[in-house]
């Protein structure tokens, strides 16, 4: 991976079905199951994103099994 300090690169935010986030190169085809969630950027900006969206680390289904069992 290329130095922070020097990477240039556009990053996009992704996100799987289990509303699981990372970074993508923009530049690069999405991985099948990842979809773009619109912010695209620097690194660190695109990291500032997931760290501001994704507040509930645990993964889609498990939250919807646990709402299921409290309710």
């Amino acid at each position: 991976m290329a130095d922070e300090q020097t990477d240039d690169r556009v990053y996009r935010v992704v996100l799987n079905d289990e509303e699981q986030y990372s970074i993508w190169a923009a530049d690069r085809d999405l991985p099948a199951g990842w979809h773009a969630e619109g912010t695209e950027g620097t690194r660190q900006e695109c990291l500032d994103r997931i760290e501001e969206v994704w507040t509930d680390l645990r993964p889609a289904s498990l939250r919807r099994r646990m709402e299921q069992a409290t309710a």
